[in-house]
């Protein structure tokens, strides 16, 4: 496969973005340290971008990274344990490891899974859990993780460094859990997969609005895991996760920007994937038992099946995000649900809910409140509220597509309000 340096640096981070993390859950399983196989992520791709442009590229490009990224770990051991005057037992002890384990190439395909069970284990305390395996699974950088859960850098990797001792002292099992065990595991699992999965369906900073690489591994990771056990929370997050994805393509413009659902090319959403996010979700239904993803999940496909905006049913919808709000009470499902209102019966309606919920402090950091009451004091023709809460909003949010389209919406008000809705 020809190409000019530059075209090999694009395939070969694009390869980066689908398979980085595939390839470090392989290469924690093999060499048992964290940190050993970060380092060992980053000398197999660089070798990548030196040998591949001179042979081609593999028939299976993360399988040879993880080969080449053992092979490079244990280099880097040997010149340790040389440099220290060590004990060539241990170059041994990781030669036998890793050849063991890479002798068993069906083992590659679940190293993902084992890996987020391991970052989700209960030695660790759920925050450490959620940032661990950000880092690890999701492949967030610290600075990442620290601005989209409003914490400083420095605490993110000191809880990060903790959490990968935590599992180094107590000796985690790099493993997933036996069947009697599965169920009491299942919901940090779910929970951060779920976090992904945001993250990469609406990135909190960035000139793009999706990350299709944190959708695409979190959509796998439902599936994997889903195939292990069809648990009815496990089925709805996969049902959510890929009914929401079946809109990616017509979430923003062709130059990038931002289009609103109600403003979406329907045509351009993925029918297939709605079919089997609907599938699932009827899978669930029919265990009888309906958990806060199949809720969501539920609220996706009446957006995702209807034919157009105005048809949408947003009594379901409502009624829907009542149910939600018993099952996992949270502020951004009462904002949803206000926004929701406002749309059943128009903005006087939402504007209200969503003041009393600002007014509790609990969203005061969170720009989509702002953006929301913005746009019902739009609607209503209060102009001078709508850009004070717009200018919050604009403060609040580092994503770049999300900033253009609230200084569109700022533009717009100095040419003059949308007439009053009631």
């Amino acid at each position: 496969m020809a190409g000019t340096a530059a075209e090999w640096e694009r395939r070969i981070a694009a390869v980066y973005r689908e398979d980085r993390g595939r390839v470090l859950a392989s290469l924690i399983r093999l060499l048992g340290d964290f940190d050993l196989a970060e380092e060992a992520v980053h000398d197999a791709f660089a070798a990548a971008l030196d040998q591949w442009p001179k042979r081609g590229m593999p028939d299976s490009p993360w399988r040879w990274l993880v080969s080449a990224g053992r092979f490079k770990a244990i280099d880097r051991i040997r010149r340790r344990v040389r440099a220290s005057a060590g004990e060539p037992e241990l170059i041994r002890q990781y030669e036998e490891a890793a050849e063991a384990g890479e002798a068993e190439p069906e083992m590659l395909e679940d190293d993902s899974l084992r890996l987020i069970f391991t970052c989700c284990h209960p030695v660790l305390p759920p925050d450490a859990q959620i940032a661990l395996t950000l880092r690890e699974v999701g492949g967030l950088t610290t600075e990442e993780i620290a601005s989209a859960y409003l914490a400083a850098t420095p605490a993110i990797a000191q809880r990060i460094v903790r959490a990968k001792n935590r599992i180094r002292d107590a000796a985690v099992p790099y493993e997933v859990p036996g069947r009697d065990e599965l169920p009491a595991r299942l919901e940090s699992v779910l929970r951060v997969i779920y976090l992904i999965f945001n993250e990469g369906y609406s990135a909190h900073h960035g000139d793009a609005l999706i990350r299709a690489d944190l959708t695409g591994e979190a959509i796998r990771l439902g599936r994997l895991l889903t195939d292990l056990l069809p648990d009815p929370e496990a089925l709805g997050l996969l049902a959510l996760m890929l009914l929401n994805e079946s809109r990616s393509a017509a979430r923003t413009a062709r130059d990038g920007e931002m289009v609103l659902l109600p403003d979406q090319d329907r045509s351009r959403w993925d029918r297939a994937k709605i079919a089997e996010g609907c599938a699932l979700l009827s899978r669930a239904y029919a265990t009888g038992e309906i958990g806060s993803y199949g809720l969501q999940a539920a609220i996706a496909a009446e957006h995702a099946t209807a034919d157009t905006a105005e048809n949408t049913n947003w009594a379901r919808i409502v009624a829907l995000y009542d149910l939600l709000l018993l099952a996992d009470p949270s502020p951004v499902v009462e904002l949803n649900r206000a926004a929701a209102i406002a749309v059943r019966d128009g903005p006087a309606a939402g504007l209200p809910l969503i003041d009393e919920l600002l007014a509790r402090r609990g969203l005061a950091n969170y720009h989509l409140a702002f953006a929301v009451r913005a746009d019902l004091y739009r609607q209503l023709g209060r102009v001078g509220e709508a850009r004070a809460d717009y200018r919050l909003a604009l403060k609040l949010t580092q994503q770049q597509p999300e900033r253009r389209f609230i200084e569109r919406r700022l533009a717009e008000l100095d040419d003059g309000p949308l007439p009053a809705k009631s």
